[in-house]
């Protein structure tokens, strides 16, 4: 069969641009081979051990091993679905992760262009230093740290608040405080992270479009909104696309070190949940069905919101 003019011409395409790639890799092959290490090590400690999903569809013996394990279809993903349990574990988890978004994704944009605005850059890199340093503490010192402050017996904000003649808060053991505080809390670890993101984005801006901006008249919230905003806008999509990714993992590690079994019923998600029933109950197929569940949602609200921004804003990762 003879191909048609264009589809030689397409076929030499393809052949050029199949060469060209290995001329790249020929001539940087030393760049290539520090690909190697990093591809090996995301191959072990990711892609093979998805080989225990397998796990989700059967009834898990520890003794008989994954190939000895009765085969159950679908039955684990049946009583997920069916367990009322789960449903309110994932009403918490939806309610948490959102608030967070809502309260906590506008912070660091909005601390970024304020700290782009200060002159004194002594001061300027000794605020970014100070909300920048608790990332790096762990959620079990912070946990402590507020459990100090926040406690009725001697914690600060309970003495403040018996000394305008308040009655002192359990803020931990209250079902009704808890939520907030997941989100306070988070909010003083983690803000500063996004900020300086958001700052070495702002740092990549042209400065000649902020002088052209003053040459036509245009006050500073007129240049945050017309230049800042706009030239930070491909990062703001990145950092919300991968936070709806994490959307159902709502900090699994914060509330495991923060909760208790008085707060259960509104702090309960589905990463505390797959700890409790795995290791609590060595229920090994249901934990991993929560498991795969939690992923291909996560899935699925990454590449729905990735197709959302580049549909409406024009930006997306891919």
């Amino acid at each position: 069969m003879q191909l048609s003019r264009k589809e030689l011409e397409v076929s030499k395409l393809s052949s050029k641009k199949k060469n060209k790639a290995w001329i790249d890799i020929k001539k940087d092959w030393d760049l290539y081979l520090l690909l190697v290490p990093g591809l090996v090590t995301l191959f072990i400690f990711k892609y093979t051990p998805m080989y225990g999903l397998i796990i989700a569809f059967q009834d898990f013996n520890i003794f008989s091993g994954i190939t000895g394990s009765e085969w159950v279809g679908l039955a684990n993903f049946r009583k997920l679905f069916s367990s009322p349990e789960f449903l309110n574990v994932f009403r918490n988890t939806l309610i948490i992760s959102v608030s967070k978004i809502i309260f906590l994704f506008p912070l660091p944009i909005i601390l970024a262009i304020l700290l782009n605005e200060i002159k004194n850059l002594i001061f300027k890199k000794s605020v970014q230093t100070v909300i920048y340093l608790p990332h790096f503490i762990s959620w079990v010192i912070v946990s402590g740290l507020f459990m100090n402050l926040l406690s009725v017996n001697g914690g600060i904000v309970n003495t403040i608040i018996s000394k305008f003649g308040g009655q002192p808060i359990a803020f931990f053991m209250e079902p009704s405080k808890f939520r907030p505080l997941l989100v306070i809390t988070e909010g003083w670890k983690e803000v500063g992270w996004g900020t300086i993101v958001y700052l070495a984005a702002i740092t990549g801006i042209e400065q000649e479009q902020y002088e052209a901006a003053k040459i036509d008249g245009a006050n500073k919230l007129q240049q945050i909104l017309s230049i800042t905003i706009p030239g930070i806008a491909p990062t703001i999509v990145l950092m919300f696309i991968l936070r709806l990714g994490s959307v159902l993992e709502a900090g699994t590690e914060q509330i495991m070190v923060m909760y208790n079994a008085v707060v259960y019923n509104v702090s309960d998600v589905i990463g505390t949940y797959v700890f409790r029933v795995g290791l609590g109950t060595s229920d090994y197929s249901f934990s991993t069905a929560v498991g795969l569940f939690n992923s291909v949602v996560s899935f699925m609200l990454v590449v729905g919101g990735n197709y959302l921004c580049k549909k409406f804003l024009d930006k997306s990762i891919w």
